[in-house]
């Protein structure tokens, strides 16, 4: 503050070299200028070169940065597009070269070692070689005692930047040199206004450092510059002002207090140091004194719950002693509370560190991530190092920092953090230090920390920290809207503190008021929004720093519905190879922005969701492109699913007539894997078809729930994939397409008799025989017949299944399908069985298996073989009929068809029966029961709770006979099925009598 400092010299890179130096060797070229503190340019006299697209100028700023020294390709690639380029980054970099050689001058750009050079430039031809030569004469003048044309050298240097550094060049290089000219720039800039100061200029230079200050308001050294020129200027309370609104915004911006230097200033201006009237001779610094900093902030009063996760830090913090350092990264989606959990566990461990606590936020989930120097130089600061004996450069600083930190015991909570690369220059590195550190990225490549991913809270923990901040009497009273309110926060600890803040400040709202207004999905995340604080501009941090490739996938993997995605489903999405399309998610996850359900799966969190497909719908352009990435997902799910029916039925035409998909999907060359596929994606399945039922994607996403029919007999898929063919239907109907509607209903009547609703599925099978004729799709009706026939038989209308069984046989083999006719034969032979024709019933059971048999389908034919079980048992064979289920039963198992398993055990249970084996038949029926729970319907339940009576009467046991016939009646009366007279005669065999 006192004297004048030397003028800064230009930080170099270490490559550079001044033109004109021995390695020139072209000859000068008198008329050739070059600009690089701002725009990159180029003249040659007074004709203004073009130097071509961004890329190619790049190339230029980087070689007439190195001044003469030649740059290898492999450097330019590293400089234009850095640790990513792009495949034919060598043959860019040729090109760029080749041209910019046409527009200069010759032997100008030469070639040589593998690498490029700019030689041959005349003294003055680049003006930041200009610039450099003018600082070095403005600190010869201030040497010489001659201010006044120091002032005036340097007022010329400031001169020649034009604007922003390397305007509009891209890369990493020059985003670096931007940083490096700009820091030096400003610290030219600080030295012509001590000058300024010194030569008595100071009400000229108020209004300057006025607005310097507002353009780099955590500068000190300005704001320092700035309380002299005002105090020198009689304005000694305004001065004392600039202080205090430093203090406060460094308190604010980074937790730390003003550096000794500016302090010492604040007390000079109020004690009216004479010495501050006039320049005086430069005096030191004086040293800081050592101190404690306490810079952690406050911890929220009403932190709730997190009690392992406090415990877990608790104990690597604790083991801090003894070790070279302890480190925890936690990582996890904005909102979800890692400043507000690092900041409790930091509290909690303050006595472990009696030497101080370090705090920063680190800005990296914004645009302007807090450079590593910068903040060590705030650490050093805190920890009572001298300005004047902080170094300039990253490395040194650092090595300071560890240095000072030896032999203490302080925590260093490192907020916010944006990379490992951000973190680790501000490690400690002494024992008896220890680091907590907060990202919305996974800390994988951060050496020796301990990572901890934190996930969204409990219910419990939600309602409770809901409850905390409303009031136990308010939320005592409704505790499920409460609940609903915080089920839709999503159970994010900041979603459930805006929410609970707004109804707390609401005295006329109830609980069930707010939980209503967030029920609305599509306003869901602007009620979620506080004074500054909002779920979305959370979200917004860490969307706005994804690069585009990213920003895109992030957007359209949150439009498909269904809880998570699979990669390959994602690919399809993306319409990316599957190797790109991990990439990308796996970075997403890095990003928390993404979650990883399971390997290869993929999920959002529901609010993350909602913000996604907003960006979708602001940003994706063409807006079509919205639904082409979910019209490619249908797609996937069409071509894969068909393949999954045919690996378990070869040859079966009812894939025939599905739409032909536009995007093709995996392939299976074993059934298991088939298998595995069509049940782990189930439920995301089911929800794209749901999301589909739209009049031009409705006729695929029925073909896709036709060809996944398995999933209505799954047991844990049965429900959904009902109400999903009800929904089809639904809008089928609306949109008259008696095509769609058909096979929809189809679905549906199928569905509905699998849960046992038959006089839903007759209904529904006879509306499909009547389209089908209309929409001319021959196996449609093929297939209304057969599901129709199957149920007229579970009514006890054979004469109406019969027919519909016939015509089915006939109809299949018009169009040439025998596994369809092979189906209609079994299901014909249980009709014949229930009509006491046994020796048919076989015979047609034997021709549809054999058919099945010839076509290796191995789980329709053990459907053939439970029906051939059936008419054997009645036939009196046994034997026969038990190898029959037994077949059936192993070949269900191994498929996964739990109601077709469960449904031959109860066969097994009847035949045990009349096998004389009741004590068996009573294990089975059990079995079965177990089996069919939540699938098959109350009708089937109740066929087995009367065979299971049956055995139990059998061994003795009547009084729990008696309880499942009562069952079973209550059941059959309630449906009004004819089995309920068989039930009641079970219950009072003498009014029977």
């Amino acid at each position: 503050m006192d004297g004048v400092p030397r003028v800064p010299e230009v930080p170099r890179v270490p490559e550079q070299r001044r033109p004109g130096s021995s390695t020139d060797t072209a000859e000068p070229a008198a008329a050739l200028r070059f600009s690089v503190l701002g725009p990159v340019r180029a003249w040659r006299d007074e004709e203004s070169l073009n130097t071509g697209s961004p890329q190619q100028r790049a190339l230029l700023a980087a070689l007439l940065l190195r001044e003469g020294r030649t740059a290898t390709a492999a450097e330019l690639i590293s400089a234009l597009w850095g640790e990513e380029p792009p495949d034919q980054a060598l043959a860019a970099v040729r090109t760029y070269a080749s041209r910019l050689r046409k527009v200069l001058d010759p032997g100008v750009l030469v070639s040589e070692s593998g690498g490029y050079a700019i030689r041959g430039l005349r003294e003055g031809a680049l003006d930041l070689a200009t610039a450099q030569d003018l600082a070095t004469e403005a600190e010869k003048a201030k040497n010489a005692g001659d201010l006044c044309h120091a002032r005036d050298v340097l007022g010329r240097a400031l001169a020649l930047w034009d604007g922003e550094v390397l305007a509009g060049v891209p890369g990493p290089y020059a985003e670096a040199q931007r940083v490096r000219l700009e820091e030096w720039r400003l610290q030219l800039l600080e030295t012509r206004l001590d000058m300024d100061l010194e030569q008595g200029c100071h009400a000229e230079a108020v209004s300057e450092l006025t607005a310097l200050t507002a353009a780099h308001p955590l500068r000190e050294r300005l704001r320092e510059l700035l309380m002299l020129a005002l105090y020198r200027s009689g304005r000694q309370a305004e001065a004392l002002a600039v202080y205090t609104d430093t203090r406060r915004l460094l308190a604010d911006e980074l937790g730390v207090d003003p550096r000794p230097g500016l302090r010492e200033l604040q007390q000079r201006i109020l004690q009216a140091d004479p010495g501050l009237a006039e320049p005086s001779a430069p005096r030191a610094e004086p040293a800081a004194a050592p101190v404690r900093p306490a810079q952690l902030p406050a911890t929220v009063p009403d932190f709730t719950g997190r009690a392992a996760f406090v415990s877990e830090l608790g104990e690597v913090l604790a083991s801090a002693e003894g070790r070279v350092m302890a480190v925890s990264a936690l990582a996890g989606i904005g909102g979800v509370g890692k400043t507000t959990l690092a900041v409790h566990v930091a509290h909690q461990a303050r006595s472990a560190f009696p030497d101080g606590q370090l705090y920063v936020d680190l800005q990296g989930a914004g645009s302007r991530a807090a450079e590593p120097e910068t903040v060590l130089g705030a650490f050093l600061r805190a920890l009572g190092t001298a300005d004047s004996a902080i170094p300039d450069s990253l490395e040194e600083r650092a090595a300071l920092y560890r240095s000072v930190l030896d032999g203490r015991r302080v925590l260093v909570l490192l907020d916010n953090a944006r990379d490992a690369a951000q973190v680790r220059p501000l490690l400690p590195g002494t024992e008896g230090c220890a680091a907590l550190v907060t990202s919305r990225v996974r800390m994988v490549d951060l050496a020796g920390a301990h990572l901890v991913d934190l996930d969204v809270m409990s219910p419990e923990e939600a309602l409770q920290l809901f409850t905390k901040i409303v009031g136990e009497e308010r939320v005592g009273s409704e505790r499920k809207a409460a609940l609903d309110v915080v089920a839709a926060c999503g159970f994010l600890p900041l979603a459930i503190r805006i929410a609970a803040s707004r109804l707390a400040a609401r005295r006329t709202w109830t609980v069930s008021v707010l939980a209503a207004k967030l029920a609305d999905e599509r306003r869901r995340l602007d009620e979620l929004q506080a004074g500054d604080l909002a779920v979305k501009a959370t979200f917004e941090l860490g969307y706005g720093a994804l690069e585009p490739a990213q920003a895109r996938a992030f957007r359209l993997l949150g439009l498909a519905d269904g809880p998570d995605i699979s990669l390959a489903a994602a690919a399809a999405v993306l319409d990316l190879p599957v190797e790109d399309t991990e990439d990308l998610l796996e970075s997403l996850v890095d990003t928390s922005l993404l979650e990883s359900a399971a390997p290869g799966r993929y999920r959002y969190h529901d609010l993350v969701r909602l913000y996604a497909r907003s960006c979708a719908e602001r940003d994706e352009w063409p807006p079509s492109d919205r639904g082409a990435a979910l019209s490619r997902l249908l797609d996937f799910y069409l071509a894969t699913v068909a393949g999954v029916y045919l690996i378990e039925r070869p040859g079966d035409r009812l894939v025939d007539p599905l739409a032909t998909p536009g995007y093709p999907g995996l392939r299976f060359s074993d059934r298991h894997a088939a298998q595995d596929w069509l049940y782990a994606e189930a439920v995301s399945l089911l929800a794209c078809v749901r999301q589909s039922a739209q009049p031009d994607t409705l006729r695929r996403a029925v073909d896709v729930l036709w060809a996944a029919v398995d999933l209505a007999e799954s047991g844990t898929n049965s429900k959904e994939y009902e109400a999903v063919a009800a929904r089809l239907q639904e809008v089928a109907h609306e949109e008259k397409d008696p095509r769609a509607e058909a096979r929809a209903l189809i679905t549906l009547a199928y569905a509905h008799s699998v849960t046992g609703r038959f006089d839903l599925a007759d209904e529904e099978a006879g509306q499909a025989r009547e389209l089908t004729t209309a929409s001319d799709d021959p196996l449609a009706s093929c297939w209304s017949s057969n599901v129709g026939g199957a149920v007229a038989m579970y009514q006890g209308r054979y004469e109406d299944s019969e027919q519909h069984f016939i015509r089915a046989i006939e109809n299949f083999r018009a169009v040439g399908d025998r596994p369809g006719e092979a189906s209609a034969l079994c299901n014909l032979s249980r009709t014949h069985l229930a009509t006491d024709r046994t020796r048919s019933a076989v015979a047609m059971a034997q021709q549809g298996t054999a058919m099945y048999d010839d076509m290796g389908h191995a789980l329709k034919g053990a459907n053939g073989r439970y029906a051939l079980g059936l008419a054997l048992t009645r036939s009196g064979k046994l034997a026969e009929a038990t190898e029959c289920l037994q077949q059936a039963l192993r070949v269900f198992q191994d498929s996964r068809q739990r109601l077709w398993e469960g449904m031959t055990v109860f066969r097994l249970a009847e035949l045990d029966l009349t096998a004389g084996r009741p004590a068996q038949a009573a294990a089975n029926a059990e079995m079965a029961l177990t089996l069919l729970r939540g699938i098959g319907g109350d009708w089937r339940h109740g066929n087995v709770l009367t065979v299971l009576g049956r055995a139990l009467n059998s061994i003795g046991q009547l009084g729990r006979a008696q309880v499942c016939w009562r069952e079973a009646l209550d059941i059959f009366e309630g449906l009004k099925a004819p089995e309920a007279d068989e039930v009641r005669g079970l219950l009072n065999p003498a009014a029977v009598a």
